[in-house]
């Protein structure tokens, strides 16, 4: 993990879309909670409950096209464009501090945990 960033990356036995990988792990319980489906500007992305406004863990789809067998777990900041302007406005106030809250606080290693719970977790499910 480098500044704030936490990345698995793990490939599946079959091709996916990010909402037919969803429905492959939605009844699964995870130790990072329960994931939903979420709007991210362009982007459709699994989320699970956020700890707090930097730290919560996402699934992406990597690389191109509409399926793929290569998905990213990530420690991001809380998804979804009202909380994207919220997380700019408060850095702004702070002059840069809020962001760099989200790189040593004691979320911030939970969240890297998560992420490699949560791949393990999926990978155990053998998709």
């Amino acid at each position: 993990m480098a500044f704030g960033v936490k990345i698995k990356n793990i490939k599946t036995k079959n091709p996916y879309t990010i909402e037919s990988f969803f429905d492959a792990i939605k009844d699964k319980e995870f130790t990072a909670g329960t994931p939903s489906l979420t709007k991210h500007g362009g982007a459709t992305i699994i989320t699970f409950p956020a700890l707090d406004s930097q730290n919560q863990v996402w699934i992406m789809k990597s690389g191109f096209g509409k399926e793929t067998q290569k998905f990213s777990i990530q420690k991001s900041n809380e998804a979804g464009l009202d909380k994207v302007a919220k997380n700019a406005a408060i850095d702004s106030l702070t002059g840069g501090l809020f962001s760099l809250g989200g790189m040593v606080s004691e979320n911030t290693k939970k969240c890297e945990k998560l992420v490699d719970t949560t791949a393990k977790e999926i990978s155990e499910m053998n998709l």
